[in-house]
């Protein structure tokens, strides 16, 4: 079983970002980036597929040198192998896929597995896109899945229940919170991932679909007022939220 797994690098949730000099990104001094929550589901899973079914696992990700920290993750987790396309700018979704695509093309996986989303664009569109431009089916939001042979079961969340559908193989996965607890390294994995080879390859030649043309932070006006819970507040609140904020 071949598989591919591909993660992102993203600023930690904890993280105090700020809007770059340009207006269009975020200021990367002080920030600490991290691997993708949502793809450590995604590397836990292919791991446990390899360990039942035999194979080996490759992790992708496509940005600068600095996302090799997420690679040698990934590595100390055991990952077989890693592959860094070199793309500084991460332009666009579009751009992302069609590079991962491009390498997919050249491994051949069984299949692929994503996390759901990442957890700084949000857009929740490079696995679907991947799987459109390699022409394979897509299953996104998977809470279980079962491989068996040339198919795979998946279970996957949907708006107030599960989805129970099958697929066959090559398949596009993107993992949802629940499909496992993700592994953590050991420090011996760990310092075995800080020499391991990583692939370089180039990104796609493939122009952006997305142009970012500014970028700020929520305002902070907030004016803060406290009430308490009697009648008289309660209308206080209903007023302001009626002539002040125009909400009702």
């Amino acid at each position: 079983m071949n598989i591919l797994v591909c993660i992102s690098q993203v600023p930690d949730t904890a993280t105090k970002v700020a809007v770059g000099p340009d207006g269009k990104s975020i200021n990367p001094q002080g920030v600490k980036f991290i691997l993708n929550p949502y793809d450590e589901f995604a590397i836990e899973e292919a791991l446990r597929v390899r360990e039942a079914h035999g194979g080996t696992v490759t992790t992708l990700t496509v940005g600068g040198d600095s996302a090799k920290e997420v690679l040698r993750t990934a590595l100390a987790m055991g990952s077989d192998s890693a592959i860094l396309v070199k793309d500084d700018v991460r332009a666009d979704s579009f751009v992302v896929a069609a590079s991962i695509a491009e390498a997919a093309r050249e491994i051949a996986p069984d299949a692929i597995l994503f996390g759901r989303q990442s957890i700084d664009f949000d857009s929740f569109q490079v696995p679907s896109m991947v799987a459109e431009l390699l022409d394979l089916p897509n299953v996104s939001m998977v809470s279980k899945l079962t491989i068996d042979g040339t198919s795979a079961n998946c279970e996957r969340d949907v708006e107030g229940g599960k989805e129970i559908v099958s697929v066959s193989l090559p398949c596009v996965f993107s993992a949802q919170k629940g499909l496992n607890d993700p592994r953590y390294p050991k420090l011996p994995d760990i310092m075995k991932a800080k020499q391991k080879p990583i692939t370089e390859r180039s990104a796609a030649a493939v122009s952006p679909r997305v142009v970012v043309h500014s970028m700020e932070l929520p305002s902070q006006n907030r004016l803060g007022v406290v009430v308490g819970d009697t009648d008289a507040d309660l209308q206080e609140i209903v007023r302001r939220l009626h002539e002040e904020a125009k909400m009702i």
